[in-house]
């Protein structure tokens, strides 16, 4: 018989994984919260066991060992403040040296019992900044979830003031000023040093407008029934976090005992030009660490051999050029044609003389990533109507600038990059990457995909080169297995940031030059495997 306690164990593993992924927007989260208080759970007790697990993480951040004993607690008029002043309260209890900050008049009716709480254990609460005495850090509760409205006046002012004095600021849920869903500064906004998100993920977290105000986020989960999810986000398309458990399960390990190279993938590059032949090279060397079976590189004759001296394993072809090194011909060896490969990569360095090459390739049935002149060629034939003549699946990998010229007329991605990358997603019937600081990966039926990790490390001349030739490598692979692409871009995606990240943390962020990355894929995931 199974071990009961292997099974508890095992569950609470799956829904752990599964809670890291979950992605909500704020309805989705009140819809949530609704129905665990329509089953019964009191909001008072709800509120006590969220801001327990907070005033133990707290106490992890900041122990009292370190002496760091004083403590502000920024308390606003909702259930956010409510859950400050009961995290007040413990920390009180604990030892800790806490003062409260309530500038509010009005309070929820819960909000309001707990201030009458702290002040007669003889918490001092105080209305104006200038009574507040020096903290070691602070707690940020003065608005949680959902907030719309742009803070004004004094509000505004006093939460200046806060990331003004630059001391430690734990957030709780989000930073207050945030808006829940896009991640944009509302007027103004705590600058947190920690977010503690209660219960799911809040997708203002994981947009690129909230990484300068979030500082290391974190989930707190309070054991929401995964039914209550089920129930409210139900057959709409999903949000999820790439986390490092889906991650590596994707990747095409073990291979079976028994395989060879035609088994494991054959890849076409497409790529460079006498301009950019640094670009060829990265984007090889990315696909030789994703481990396909086969490699091959068509660029122009004159770096055949160049490309030969880095890559000695990898089919190098030689094709015909234009007067200024552009590839002029698709020239592929005897006997092959695109159908002899798995799947095709083709872009960085081809410069836009190369649209005949392009066209060709989207006329194929093969799995085909286009990046760089491939994406800004395609902008030119008219990015929707070329792509929707394909039956084979497409991968798009634009940063933002690509991405205006591929989807003119999708919402702006410097808004909502979320909204944006499922527009253009449907509307073309790609895979679409869309690059940034927390990179987004939508599919057409709108479920999308977030990187949770990156650095600044990688905004570097051909770091996005070395993450085609990865992400071609691993499409190649799959080919043949029942994974979805969107998976794998996923896979790719994380990968490459895990490079990246190892690489900073032992060259520092200006030590990540592209082919320096390269060197960093196979470490930041063999141990992890």
């Amino acid at each position: 018989m199974p071990n009961p306690s292997l099974i508890q164990i095992n569950h609470a593993q799956n829904r752990q994984e599964y809670t890291a992924q979950v992605v909500v927007t704020a309805v989705q989260m009140r819809d949530i919260e609704e129905r665990i208080f329509a089953a019964g759970m009191p909001v008072a007790a709800l509120m006590e066991k969220v801001a327990g697990l907070i005033a133990l993480r707290v106490q992890q951040l900041f122990p009292l060992s370190d002496n760091l004993c004083r403590v502000g607690i920024l308390v606003g008029p909702g259930h956010n403040g409510g859950d400050a002043l009961v995290v007040a309260r413990e920390l009180h209890f604990r030892g800790y040296e806490v003062w409260i900050y309530s500038p509010f008049s009005k309070l929820k009716e819960l909000t309001a019992q707990h201030l009458q709480y702290a002040q007669s254990l003889g918490i001092s609460c105080y209305q104006n900044i200038e009574q507040l005495p020096n903290c070691d850090f602070l707690i940020d509760g003065l608005f949680g979830f959902g907030l719309e409205r742009p803070l004004t006046d004094a509000i505004a002012s006093t939460i200046n003031q806060f990331n003004e004095w630059q001391k430690p600021i734990i957030s709780i849920d989000i930073p207050s000023g945030l808006h829940t869903d896009t991640g944009e500064v509302l007027g103004t906004a705590i600058r947190a040093t920690y977010t503690l998100c209660l219960g799911l993920w809040k997708l203002g977290l994981l947009q690129d407008h909230a990484l300068e105000y979030v500082g290391k986020a974190e989930l707190i989960d309070f054991d929401i029934s995964l039914a209550d999810i089920e129930a409210v986000l139900g057959d709409t398309p999903r949000i999820r976090r790439i986390t490092r458990k889906t991650a590596l399960s994707t990747l095409p390990l073990p291979r079976p005992a028994v395989t060879h190279k035609y088994k494991e993938g054959h890849l076409l590059l497409i790529c460079g030009s006498r301009r950019y032949a640094g670009g060829a090279i990265l984007t090889a060397l990315g696909a030789r660490a994703s481990g396909v079976g086969m490699l091959s590189v068509a660029v122009p004759e004159s770096l055949k051999y160049l490309l030969v001296s880095h890559l000695p394993e990898a089919l190098i072809i030689g094709c015909p050029e234009t007067e200024t090194g552009a590839i002029l011909e698709l020239t592929l060896p005897e006997n092959t044609n695109l159908n002899a490969f798995s799947a095709i990569a083709c872009g960085p360095g081809l410069t836009r003389e190369a649209t005949p090459i392009v066209q060709q390739v989207i006329k194929s049935d093969r799995t085909l990533l286009l990046d760089a002149d491939g994406l800004n060629i395609l902008a030119q034939l008219d990015t929707i109507p070329t792509l929707q003549t394909r039956q084979a699946t497409t991968v798009l990998t634009p940063h933002t600038g690509e991405f205006h010229r591929l989807f003119p007329n999708v919402s702006d991605a410097k808004h909502d990059r979320i909204k944006a990358v499922r527009e253009a997603a449907a509307q073309s019937g790609a895979v679409v990457l869309l690059k940034g600081a927390r990179t987004a990966i939508a599919n057409s039926q709108g479920n999308v995909w977030i990187n949770p990790e990156s650095t600044p490390a990688l905004a570097r001349g051909g770091s996005g080169d070395v993450l085609t030739g990865l992400l071609g490598g691993l499409l190649a692979q799959a080919t043949k297995k029942q994974i979805p692409v969107e998976d794998i871009v996923a896979t790719a995606a994380w990968w490459h940031s895990q490079a990246g990240i190892l690489a900073a943390q032992e060259r520092t962020e200006l030590g990540v030059d592209a082919h320096t990355l390269t060197q960093y894929l196979m470490p930041s995931v063999k141990y992890e495997v």
